[in-house]
């Protein structure tokens, strides 16, 4: 304060004395913190829903869940009630790449019988006003959308309703507190016939502020009021708003921070002067933090100061005119006129003269230094305020430091000589890891309202788009229930003699006719081949009470040039692998039974006979389809000629899974795989299978449902962007259902989607990045990261920004829209495949009602904060008469492989005996 001050010696005497007089309106920074800290304390009980009624920071939500973005057009009406004046507005937007606007408006007085009689005189004027504007536009022959700000405490539930809370600023309208103004506003103007406008929007004057300034800076997110009242509001993160809905995204809190204090919070701050100034308003008790900050307040303040110290004879001789004992004499304007330094003390001693007071020079210092108190307390006040609000900010987006900018309206702050250099420099000593840049609000917060309003109507526009891309991937029940239906039919076809050959689903023997029964026991390797990686493992099963099993394994990574080589290379890289692993375990020259997990559709003769059908999942070797696996990897450990293995079984990853789990819960007889491939297995009885001679006991069956719509049956739900992943893969035309279910696709289809809707501008400003372009850049693991519950839309957005893709909050909401039904469709078509499978099992039993186990693997299923759940829910709706229980499988499929060999192992001993 003493930097603004003067140092001549009459000046200090005169300052000293009146610094000893205000001493408790002099805020010391450390004071301010703690102010700060209470008011954090505010917002937070504000936010709650069991605290916000006892809160006095109200932190109304707005429904404003956007900011603009350049991209908004349009010709659009505002107006604005809540000051002396009311303000009617045609604003028109251009997206024309320079983001530009032209307004137009026009004032009308809002004459005090007006603001203090009923409420539909209130409307009527403002209708009527309106229609006087239009009429003057020559725009009364226009349908146009028309944004409200109306300037004081209102409880939203949606963008275009507000029940107001109270009033403030000296209105009081009878009959309006408790209902909803946008209402009474569209009522007042039904009566005009002669125009057509609908309201679309109602925002307070803080949110109007921002709106205004963020057209013209992308990081404005905070609005600020400094004027005949004050208040701020913010961009909050939905999941912090208990008292709405929905945790994606963002939407602008009105803090309605005036009441801050009205629970005695500041009744260590508040002096005698506060005190009695507040007795004597039309709403005691009420708006304490406005009545300390705004101008309304702050010359009624400043002529009670200067009464009191005139009648202790400490200014004007003590004499008091007629002027210091008349409320309201005092105007912010005076205060104002008053602090500015560069013109001297003349202004004080004009203003201090026309009140009938007849100032010495020390009284006109000592008058100027009591404003300057005054005005600089509001400047802490507010400072700290906002400090308060920029810390949160900070912390909601996880940063260090913190870059944003403020919109700030008001006649203080725009009027004051001193207040703007008050205000900034405080806030940055308060929050110095926060760069705030402070934006003037040109045009007023009236167009805020219409930009809220044009960025509801993008808003709405774009959300027409995308629910258009998105809408093929909803489906109904019905239509599970047709795919449930058509995958019965796919697999009555794979079993049956004369239409096997045709057959999408293959519906494979797998020749494992038991499982577990805990009498297994012994040492077995496996080998598990399926992904990007292979296992081989090391399996001891003991039988008995002391019944356990126990695992050994190593993985080894398999490089795409041998995944795409030559048949002979993979097998070779295979058994390098085994003799590695045999090396580590001190097991070389051991002739141990071994079960091979070989995860693609294979037709088998036997147990240990299986003939590769076809190539999944990126695997792309020549020579080996149509080849005995077995016999390909016996040939490669015969080249090597270092160790000898007997292979007793192959068997799918499903059907390992199934055996794992069985192991667990004889109850197992379906194994489903949801990973990076999506299969199923299941005991049939055997005289359902016409494929494979015998009718007594059961056989597992490998489904390779991965087919299923190979042969067009479910063209309906296949999409543009599934087509275009099909067409793109190395087997296109093949697993078109795999395509739709499992991993290895599911990140190509978001990408896909991703690239239409950039290309349709509702998706990084309509910029597709090179990152973007790229086949595969969005691995399904990246699905499950986006879509997890506890990830707020900041880390949403750092995932993107790996990826190369600059997103707004926005564009990360659609993004994790994009990508929840893409995984959500996945597992309902998963589920409707399982459905099928359980009504067989259930038919198959010939009961009422079923009780089954499936055995469970796959990333997808365990990584997937909702993929398990939705299909578990579909399940249950398509097949209400099987009761299913879902196991997960702890040790994966090479777990599996080595007890079927046992199973294969007992079966064989038992035939022989």
């Amino acid at each position: 304060l003493e930097d603004e001050y003067r140092s001549s010696e009459p000046c200090f005497l005169a300052g000293c004395m009146v610094d000893r007089y205000l001493y408790h309106m002099r805020l010391s920074d450390d004071v301010l913190l703690d102010v700060m800290a209470r008011f954090q304390a505010e917002m937070v009980k504000g936010l709650g829903r069991d605290t916000n009624p006892t809160a006095t920071v109200k932190m109304l939500p707005s429904f404003v869940r956007s900011l603009p973005d350049g991209s908004e057009s349009g010709d659009f009406l505002a107006v604005d009630l809540g000051g002396s004046q009311f303000r009617a507005l045609e604003v028109k937007v251009f997206n024309d790449g320079k983001q530009s606007s032209q307004l137009e408006s026009k004032f009308y007085p809002t004459p005090k019988e007006v603001i203090q009689g009923s409420g539909t005189e209130l409307f009527s004027y403002v209708a009527d006003c309106l229609s006087d504007f239009m009429e003057s536009r020559n725009l009364k022959h226009k349908k146009l959308p028309l944004g409200f700000t109306f300037s004081f405490p209102c409880k939203q539930t949606k963008l275009e309703e507000g029940v107001l809370l109270s009033w403030t600023k000296h209105f009081k309208a009878r009959g309006v507190q408790g209902t909803d103004v946008v209402s009474s506003l569209h009522k007042a103007l039904q009566k005009h016939k002669d125009i057509d406008v609908d309201v679309l929007a109602m925002v307070n004057d803080t949110v109007g502020t921002m709106m205004t300034c963020g057209y013209d800076d992308p990081r404005c997110e905070v609005g600020l009021i400094i004027g005949t009242g004050t208040n701020a509001c913010y961009m909050e993160e939905m999941r912090h708003i208990d008292l709405v809905e929905g945790d994606e995204g963002r939407m602008c809190i009105n803090t309605e921070w005036g009441a801050f204090g009205d629970d005695g919070a500041l009744d260590d701050l508040r002096t005698e002067f506060d005190r009695e100034l507040d007795l004597g308003s039309l709403n005691p008790g009420k708006q304490l933090f406005e009545k300390m900050i705004s101008s309304l307040y702050l010359g009624e303040l400043v002529r009670l100061i200067l009464l009191k110290m005139t009648k202790e004879g400490l200014l004007f001789n003590g004499k008091v005119s007629a002027a210091l004992l008349t409320k309201g004499k005092i105007e912010m304007k005076h205060v104002s006129a008053m602090e500015k330094y560069k013109e001297g003390l003349s202004n004080t001693k004009e203003i201090l003269t026309e009140l009938n007071l007849f100032p010495s020079e020390d009284d006109c210092i000592a008058v100027q230094h009591v404003c300057t108190i005054v005005s600089f307390r509001s400047a802490n006040l507010c400072a700290a305020a906002l400090a308060a609000i920029l810390t949160r900010l900070r912390e909601n987006k996880k940063l260090l430091r913190l870059r944003t900018t403020v919109g700030i309206d008001g006649g203080l702050y725009k009027t004051h000589p001193q207040y703007p250099k008050r205000l900034h420099k405080v806030v940055r000593r308060l929050v110095p890891n926060c760069d705030v840049r402070f934006l003037l609000s040109q045009s007023g917060s009236a167009k805020g309202a219409a930009m809220v309003t044009a960025v509801a109507y993008r808003l709405a526009a774009q959300r027409k788009q995308i629910d258009a891309v998105l809408a093929p991937f909803l489906l109904s029940l019905e239509t599970l229930r047709d795919v449930m239906n058509k995958m019965r039919t796919e697999l009555e076809y794979g079993l049956k003699r004369e239409t096997q050959d045709r057959a999408t689903v293959k519906m494979l023997p797998t020749y494992v006719c038991g499982t577990p029964d805990g009498t297994e026991k012994g040492k077995y390797l496996a080998l598990d081949l399926g992904g990007t990686n292979f296992r081989v493992l090391l399996v001891k099963i003991r039988s008995g009470r002391r019944r356990s099993v126990r695992m050994y394994n190593k993985i080894f990574a398999i490089p795409l040039e041998i995944m795409q080589g030559t048949g002979e290379e993979l097998f070779d890289h295979i058994v390098q692998c085994i003799a590695d692993f045999l090396e580590y375990m001190g097991i070389k020259g051991a002739r141990l039974p071994l079960g091979f997990t070989f995860s693609f559709p294979c037709r088998q003769a036997s147990i240990d006979k299986g003939t590769l059908v076809g190539w999944t999942k990126g695997f792309k070797a020549t020579d080996c389809e149509g080849e005995d696996v077995v016999d390909m990897l016996r040939e490669a450990i015969r080249r090597r000629n270092e160790f000898d293995l007997d292979i007793v079984a192959v068997v799918n990853d499903t059907v390992g899974t199934m055996m794992t789990c069985g192991y667990e819960d004889p109850n197992c007889e379906i194994g489903l795989i949801a990973g990076t491939g999506s299969n199923v297995c299941y005991m049939e009885d055997m005289k359902n299978i016409e494929i494979v001679e015998g009718n007594e006991g059961k056989m597992c069956i490998n489904t390779e449902w991965g087919g299923f719509g190979d042969n067009g049956c479910i063209d309906n739900i296949r999409t543009k962007y599934d087509k275009e992943v099909d067409e793109g893969s190395l087997n296109a035309g093949k697993q078109r259902y795999e395509k739709m279910t499992s991993g290895m696709y599911l990140g190509e289809i978001v990408r896909q989607i991703l690239i239409d809707l950039t290309k349709q501008g509702l998706l990084f400003r309509g910029q597709i990045s090179e990152s973007l372009r790229k086949r595969g850049i969005f691995e399904t693991k990246f699905l499950s990261q986006i879509e997890s519950d506890r990830l707020a839309l900041l880390q949403v957005r750092r995932i993107l920004q790996q990826l190369g893709l600059d997103s707004t909050c926005e564009d990360s909401i659609i993004v994790k829209e994009v990508c929840g039904a893409v995984s959500r469709r996945a597992a309902q078509l998963c589920g409707a495949g399982l459905a099928a499978i359980v009504e067989k099992k259930r038919e198959n039993r010939g009961v009422e009602h079923l009780q089954i186990t499936v055995g469970v693997d796959g990333t997808l299923y365990k990584l997937h904060p909702h993929f398990s759940r939705v299909l578990q829910e579909t399940v249950r709706e398509l097949a209400p008469r099987c009761d299913v229980t879902f196991m997960l499988s702890e040790d994966g499929s090479g777990k599996g492989a080595a007890l079927i060999t046992a199973v294969a192992k007992r079966l064989h001993n038992v035939g022989q005996k």
